[in-house]
């Protein structure tokens, strides 16, 4: 049976519509490979035509956020220096760079996350299931269900576009793609935040203590 997970995943991939991307998947017995071929062959996937193309040009983009309290820099990649010098791409990548900037992703796809993360993540969510007092038999499903929500949360192409929730920011570059006929990827990012990782001082840590503790009584 094709879940309606695989049918996103399949359209992100390839822009081609939510029916197409199903019908494609039942016809190859759910192979997320094929499926794309089978796209390509029907002139559908507008996008997974030009994924596998090389994008060595683009632009690092810059963002300020909250009066230089927040600061981001994030490369995005394309096939052209024309393309990177139009409007609608750099339009594209202040989007990117705002997204990381108010969602703090730590990866660009769950392709990064390491094994280790994954595996002790999972731990930790089983951890929590069974101290809920699930059933030991759902605690699995359980997991890996929540699994999926850590990579919408902690990937950038997986967050919910800011500006748009109904859609992935793997979807709005999905559709650039489709729209400019180029190749687009982010390459990576880096957010800073003022103060991040930083002792506060002694006198701000005691002032916010007495503060607790003045609202307690």
């Amino acid at each position: 049976m094709i879940s309606a997970g695989q049918v996103k995943e399949l359209r992100e991939r390839t822009g081609a519509g939510m029916m197409d991307c199903k019908k494609a998947l039942e016809t190859t017995g759910g192979d997320m490979e094929k499926a794309i071929e089978f796209l390509r062959e029907k002139g559908l996937a507008a996008a997974a035509k030009k994924a596998g193309r090389i994008t060595s040009e683009g632009l690092v983009e810059a963002y300020i956020h909250g009066g230089g309290r927040i600061g981001v820099l994030v490369e995005v990649n394309c096939e052209t220096d024309f393309v990177a010098k139009t409007e609608e791409f750099k339009e594209l990548c202040r989007d990117i760079a705002m997204q990381v900037a108010a969602s703090r992703p730590e990866y660009v796809s769950r392709e990064e996350v390491s094994g280790e993360v994954i595996e002790k993540e999972k731990s930790i969510l089983r951890a929590q299931a069974l101290n809920e007092g699930k059933p030991e038999k759902i605690v699995d499903r359980m997991v890996e269900g929540r699994i999926e929500k850590f990579f919408k949360e902690t990937c950038l192409l997986e967050q919910p576009f800011i500006k748009d929730p109904d859609k992935s920011v793997q979807q709005l570059i999905t559709e650039k793609i489709a729209k400019i006929g180029e190749n687009i990827s982010v390459r990576r990012f880096a957010r800073f935040e003022l103060g991040e990782g930083l002792a506060k001082r002694a006198d701000n840590f005691a002032a916010e203590v007495e503060a607790m503790t003045n609202a307690v009584k």
